[in-house]
């Protein structure tokens, strides 16, 4: 076993008379590359500042090989006292190390080396920060969330760039492709106390899931037990006379175990407020195009959102996917095009740089959007207490101010205040930027259960596809084009078809097109039937709509099935019913409106 480059043993912290570390430790040797993962406030960054050398241990030791380089990527970089951007990467370098790294480096990361650090935003300063982390090529880099605020392009550009260093890692992050591609072992920090997998993160989530598992049987199996021994203190004759002072203090130890044995803290239990219903149809955008000046952002367009679909926007910064997402909404005007937006819909929106957080507003007003003490989730009221448990934060932190949170805080208050909004269309701009692991696979399945429709911008390769029907792609010069699926479904169908398989128009032996078969005669109009259901289906719709929702509430009743199950089971045969009346209405419906544009068109 090589000797480490780093090393930190039995590391204990404090924070504000609550324990944040108790039992932590970190080795790493030359050339390992370790993910470092665990929820939000766990206290992975803090661990890595140790690591660094930033932040001092209330308990434990750091060890430092001599002559080891050691370079760190905050969260929040600090860029003051440099001119430009430039000056800040060389300001890293040693005496031997390439001076034109610092440039080669930026130009990739998407800045020129001239911004000065007062006016650019905190993306750009995170992108200078990583540059100078990674010009002097160190022996040891930690990065704390290195993809935050990277398109797609550079994400991949700087896991190339990583893959080719000699450099030993410790990597945070939330990306879960990112971390499967370069890491070969994992950290998980979990209750102030570390655990190790001398694999990389794709073994990670199944060894931490069978780890859990057995947790919770030892858990069970201790609980059965001091049922056992509490049963024999009440009961048993030997008790009743002697009182065994032996298996009194076997029981005190037995539930003192119960209490250190505890399960994983907090659990984000999303649910997202729905409305009514929308229409089949949520968004039927045609040939629409918009441009800032002279540039180009969306040239002509055109995208039907039907209800259901989860769309999946990508493309690097800068290129228009937040001016895409505003037209698609109806925010933004078309400069030529129609955009129609389905009956009943109503937005809920997650904005990508949280703007509509006030940094001096208590949590618990952020969370509850002023209205006093209690949110309504569904019709519903909660006290925003046991709201903001859901969502991972104490009791205490109620009067906290928003801009005291960590980022990871802050992006759980927007989640948690877009989700509280009644809407069956939920826009999500890069919902997945300082969210930990867990809290992604819950969102994940928000999504996926999500009774309406979702948009989605992200750089996340991975959770793209967990949970997007299409990807919508920027091509170049204002052009996107919809590929059904997820990312990678986007990728194999951006590839040249072979010839082979290439979809070919049927000729007449002298290489024209077919001829419509004699007696043909291509229909111009809808015939009157399809006109008729096509003028009285939406009513027909709206009724049986109105029926599920009637029926939904008599089964509702808590009292109806013990008080008459006949009654239950009546309407629970009509509720299915008429959702299936429903269902096959919309298709018709659906197929009828398409037909009926086709021949318009």
């Amino acid at each position: 076993m090589p000797a480490p480059l780093l090393l930190l043993t039995d590391i204990a912290l404090t924070f504000g008379g609550t324990p944040l570390l108790t039992d932590a430790g970190l080795s790493l040797a030359a050339g390992q590359r370790i993910a470092l993962v665990g929820r939000n406030g766990s206290g992975k960054s803090t661990l890595l500042k140790i690591a660094s050398g930033e932040v001092e241990a209330d308990r434990g030791t750091r060890f430092v090989q001599p002559g080891t380089t050691v370079r760190y990527l905050p969260q929040e970089p600090d860029l003051s006292g440099f001119s430009s951007t430039i000056d800040y990467v060389q300001a890293g370098l040693g005496p031997g190390d390439d001076p034109h790294r610092a440039r080669y480096l930026l130009e990739h990361l998407g800045l020129n080396g001239t911004e000065r650090p007062g006016e650019i935003s905190g993306g750009e300063a995170r992108r200078a920060a990583l540059a100078r982390v990674l010009a002097p090529s160190p022996d040891v880099i930690l990065l704390d969330e290195p993809t935050n605020h990277l398109d797609l392009v550079a994400i991949e550009w700087l896991e190339a760039e990583l893959a080719g260093l000699r450099s030993a890692m410790v990597i945070i992050s939330h990306d879960r492709r990112f971390l499967a591609n370069l890491t070969g072992a994992t950290l998980w920090l979990d209750q102030g106390i570390s655990r190790r997998l001398d694999q990389g993160f794709a073994r990670f989530e199944a060894w931490r899931d069978k780890w859990l598992e057995e947790e919770e049987v030892a858990r069970h199996k201790l609980d059965r037990q001091i049922v056992r021994e509490e049963h024999w203190l009440r009961y048993g004759v030997t008790a009743r006379r002697k009182r065994n002072m032996g298996r009194l203090g076997r029981l005190a130890d037995l539930r003192q175990a119960r209490r250190d044995r505890t399960a994983p803290t907090g659990n984000v239990d999303m649910s997202a407020a729905s409305a009514r219903r929308s229409g089949a149809i949520v968004i039927d955008a045609k040939e629409i195009a918009k441009s800032w000046g002279d540039r180009a952002i969306v040239r002509p367009f055109s995208l039907r959102v039907l209800r259901g679909d989860r769309v999946g926007i990508v493309g690097p910064n800068g290129a228009g996917k937040t001016t895409l997402v505003n037209l698609l909404t109806g925010k933004l005007p078309p400069d030529s095009g129609n955009i129609g937006m389905g009956a009943g819909v109503e937005l809920a929106f997650l904005d990508q740089r949280r703007a509509s957080l006030d940094p001096s507003m208590p949590l618990a007003e952020a969370l509850s959007g002023g209205s006093g003490e209690t949110v309504t989730i569904n019709g519903r009221s909660r006290h925003i207490v046991s709201y903001m448990k859901e969502y991972l934060f104490t009791p205490e932190q109620a009067g906290t101010a928003v801009g005291r949170l960590s980022g990871g805080e802050r992006a759980r208050v927007t989640l948690a205040r877009a989700l509280s909004l009644p809407s069956n269309l939920l826009v999500l701009d890069e919902p997945t930027n300082d969210l930990d692991l867990e809290t992604l696979d819950l969102l994940q399945e928000l999504i996926t259960d999500y009774a309406g429709t979702v948009i989605l911008v992200s750089h996340d390769r991975d959770f793209l596809d967990r949970v997007a029907t299409s990807i919508i792609a920027f091509e170049g010069d204002g052009r996107w084009v919809e590929y059904a699926g997820g990312y990678s479904d986007m990728l194999a169908q951006r590839q040249p078809p072979e010839p082979a398989l290439s979809p070919v128009v049927r000729k007449s032996k002298n290489g024209a097109p077919p001829r419509p078969e004699k007696g043909s005669v291509p229909r111009r109009k809808l015939s009157y039937k399809q006109q008729f259901a096509l003028k009285n289906l939406p009513a027909a719709m709206q009724k049986l709509e109105l029926q599920i929702d009637r029926t939904g509430e008599k089964l509702a009743d808590p009292a109806l099935y013990a008080s008459d199950p006949g009654q239950f089971a009546t309407l629970s045969d009509a509720l299915a019913r008429y959702q299936a009346e429903l269902a096959a209405a919309e298709e018709e419906w659906l197929e009828l409106e398409m037909l009926r544009e086709q021949l318009k068109g």
